[in-house]
């Protein structure tokens, strides 16, 4: 097959365009061409300096394919897929560029745009779409309804597809972090220093290691059974947010030392969206049920444990200098919050005990 992908060297289209490349398909990377190293010479590279530019991208893609003598009227791409659109006005803009270019136009919606608060802890594609307490969902569900618009007016050939809590071996995933990425939190538990976790750590959550996303996303790319449909693409295993930092502490050989805070507390006390990331996504209890997935891609499995997956993630960002960004910022912030809150336990007990 021969696919398209806007992006291709992140957490989740890095994994599907190595996938792919050993499988033998013929990809195509459309990006600023900065993090090609991996794939130099296994992909066809368009490169644009920006997407956002219509026209820069639309003449490159129309040169490209000139190049390759696509005929007029010619659905040439098998599937494009566009990991990096973020805003209904670059969906437009691919619509444009690519109606009558591709048998199937692959859209990286989020799982967090299903509805919060959950009305029923189990999700399935179709529970509704709703998130007042984050606008990047809100924009990737204004996305989704604008394609499928499409897809009902002109049959554009639109597959959406929404990740939950993907993760790669470069980054730990962590529910309360800086914005300089999870490392800091290892930190303070190498350093046997408490580390906060949202609400009391008995939440449900599912975390997905890259490769097994891509297996079920390579699954869909060309599928029949795919077009005009959403999917979801997570792992099977539920753990809870105790679990899944007990595991990481576990992997790291050290106590893991928790302190709980409820997400609203911290969404109120920080200049970090935990309204967003928290109330409007991890604080919730989320079992996604895959059974649409399987049928689609008949043999799925999706068998990478958090364990598994953990260990292969610490052990490369422990090696890996690049990987450890501190945020002392981050840091002192959480040392404030815990000091805090622990002298307002001691005035508390202290008026109790008057």
């Amino acid at each position: 097959m021969r696919i398209l992908f806007i992006g291709g060297t992140g957490t989740i289209s890095q994994a599907i365009t190595r996938k792919l490349v050993a499988d033998g398909e013929e990809v195509i990377l459309v990006n600023r061409g900065n993090r090609n190293g991996e794939f130099e010479g296994k992909v066809k590279q368009i490169t644009v300096k920006d997407v956002n530019d219509e026209e820069e991208f639309s003449s490159a893609i129309r040169k490209f394919l000139d190049n390759q003598g696509a005929g007029t009227g010619e659905k040439f791409f098998d599937s494009v897929c566009d990991f990096i659109g973020f805003h209904k006005e670059q969906i437009e803009r691919d619509v444009r560029i690519f109606k009558g270019n591709t048998k199937q136009f692959m859209y990286i919606s989020s799982a967090s745009a299903y509805h919060k608060p959950v009305k029923d802890y189990v999700i399935t594609e179709g529970t509704s779409l709703a998130n007042p307490y984050w606008q990047y969902s809100r924009d990737k569900i204004e996305c989704e309804d604008y394609l499928m618009e499409e897809y009902k007016k002109d049959g554009f050939p639109v597959t959406i597809i929404r990740p939950s809590h993907t993760y790669d071996e470069r980054s730990v995933p962590l529910g309360v972090h800086g914005k300089n990425g999870s490392y800091q939190v290892i930190k303070r538990m190498m350093e046997g220093k408490p580390v906060i976790i949202h609400g009391d750590g008995t939440s449900l959550w599912r975390m997905t290691f890259n490769e097994d996303f891509a297996k079920g996303f390579t699954g869909l790319i060309g599928n029949p059974h795919a077009i005009g449909e959403s999917f979801h693409i997570t792992n099977e295993e539920t753990l809870t947010w105790n679990q899944i930092y007990e595991t990481i502490a576990k992997v790291l050989g050290v106590e893991l030392k928790p302190y709980y805070v409820s997400s609203d507390f911290l969404a109120s006390c920080s200049d970090y969206d935990f309204t967003g990331s928290l109330i409007g996504d991890k604080s919730n209890s989320v079992v996604f049920d895959n059974s649409k997935l399987h049928r689609a891609v008949p043999g799925l499995a999706m068998n990478i444990r958090f364990e598994e997956g953990i260990r292969r993630t610490i052990g490369y960002v422990l090696g890996h200098e690049e990987c450890q960004s501190e945020d002392p910022e981050f840091d002192a912030w959480c040392d404030t919050v815990i000091e805090n809150l622990e002298e307002a336990k001691k005035r508390i007990n202290r008026g109790r005990n008057a």
